[in-house]
C-alpha cells in the first residue's frame, strides 16, 4: 500500500508539474488567438475607416452630380423660359404692327367716309340753294307779272 501511495504521488506530482505547463500553454493559446481577434478587430476597423472614407467621398461625388444635374435643369429652364418671353415678345410687337396697321386702315376708311359725306352734304346744300333759288326766282317773276297785272299763267300779248 505504501508503494501504491508513492507511486499515486509520483503520479501526481508530475500531473502538478505538468498543470502550470499547461496553464502556460493555455495562456499562450488564448493569448494568440485574443492577439488574433485584436488583429482582426484592428484590421476590420481599419477596413471600416476606409470603407466610411470611399462613402463619404462616394456621397460628395454624388452630390456634386446631384448639383450638377441641378444646374443643367436649372439652365435648360431659364433658357426655355427666355426663349418663350421673346416669343411672347415677337408675337406682342407683331400684334401691336398689325394694330397700327388696322387702325391705320381704319383711320383712313373713316376719313374716305367723311369727305364722302362732305361731299355728299356739299351736294345737297347746293342743290337745295339751288333749288329754292329757282323756286325764288319763280316765284319773284310771278310776283312781279302778278304786280304789273299780269295773271299767273296768262301770256302777255304785247
Amino acid at each position: 500500500m505504501v508503494n501504491q501511495k508513492e507511486q499515486a504521488e509520483k503520479t501526481v506530482k508530475p500531473a502538478e508539474e505538468q498543470v502550470p505547463k499547461l496553464e502556460a500553454e493555455t495562456t499562450e493559446l488564448v493569448t494568440d488567438p485574443l492577439a488574433e481577434v485584436l488583429d482582426r478587430a484592428e484590421i476590420a476597423y481599419a477596413a471600416y475607416l476606409e470603407a466610411r472614407g470611399k462613402a463619404a467621398t462616394a456621397y460628395r461625388e454624388r452630390q456634386l452630380e446631384e448639383e450638377k444635374a441641378y444646374k443643367e435643369v436649372e439652365q435648360k429652364a431659364n433658357n426655355t423660359c427666355e426663349a418663350a418671353i421673346e416669343q411672347a415678345l415677337r408675337v406682342r410687337q407683331k400684334a401691336e404692327q398689325e394694330a397700327e396697321a388696322a387702325y391705320k386702315k381704319a383711320r383712313e376708311k373713316a376719313l374716305e367716309v367723311y369727305e364722302e359725306s362732305v361731299r355728299q352734304a356739299l351736294k345737297v346744300r347746293r342743290e337745295t340753294i339751288e333749288q329754292a333759288w329757282k323756286t325764288s326766282r319763280k316765284s319773284s317773276e310771278e310776283i312781279w307779272k302778278i304786280f304789273q297785272g299780269d295773271k299767273i299763267g296768262e301770256k302777255r300779248s304785247g
